[in-house]
């Protein structure tokens, strides 16, 4: 029987990084680019915003909200059709805020052979309360199931 514990996880297509698993994969459609049917920039970045903060809302344990893009980069342009994954790693953790570095591949027509980084981005998230006013980051070891304690 196969169990989580001793399954070995599939490699990743080539040219995606080995070892992770996106945050996010996508795929625009039509309504996403403009007549030369390159993928809107503004619509990109919506989805890192998406990838970047899932990561962040575990790490706060509940609400975060943007409160700053760091940096953003557009390396290659992304085309309807094109499959696109998410990377998102947690880079800092401040008393509220939480960095997050996001890298964005296209497997292109579909193809894995023919993958290139499309775009990377750093992003800074602030946790928030019910009230949407920052709150603190949850030490580590406060977010631990009772029983790992």
């Amino acid at each position: 029987m196969t169990t989580p514990e001793n399954t070995v996880p599939a490699p990743a297509p080539r040219g995606l990084p080995a070892g992770k698993m996106p945050e996010l994969r996508v795929m625009p459609a039509p309504s996403d680019a403009n007549v030369y049917g390159d993928v809107f920039g503004g619509w990109i970045m919506a989805q890192v915003d998406i990838a970047g903060s899932l990561p962040a809302t575990r790490r706060a344990n509940g609400r975060v909200a943007t409160v700053a893009v760091n940096s953003f980069v557009f390396k290659n342009p992304v085309f309807v059709g094109d499959l696109l994954s998410f990377y998102a790693d947690i880079t800092k953790v401040g008393n509220t805020s939480i960095t997050v570095y996001v890298e964005v591949y296209a497997e292109r027509n579909r193809l894995q052979a023919n993958t290139v980084k499309v775009t990377e981005a750093t992003l800074t998230y602030v946790a928030t309360g019910d009230d949407r006013k920052p709150r603190k980051v949850p030490a580590l070891d406060e977010l631990m199931f009772p029983q790992e304690r």
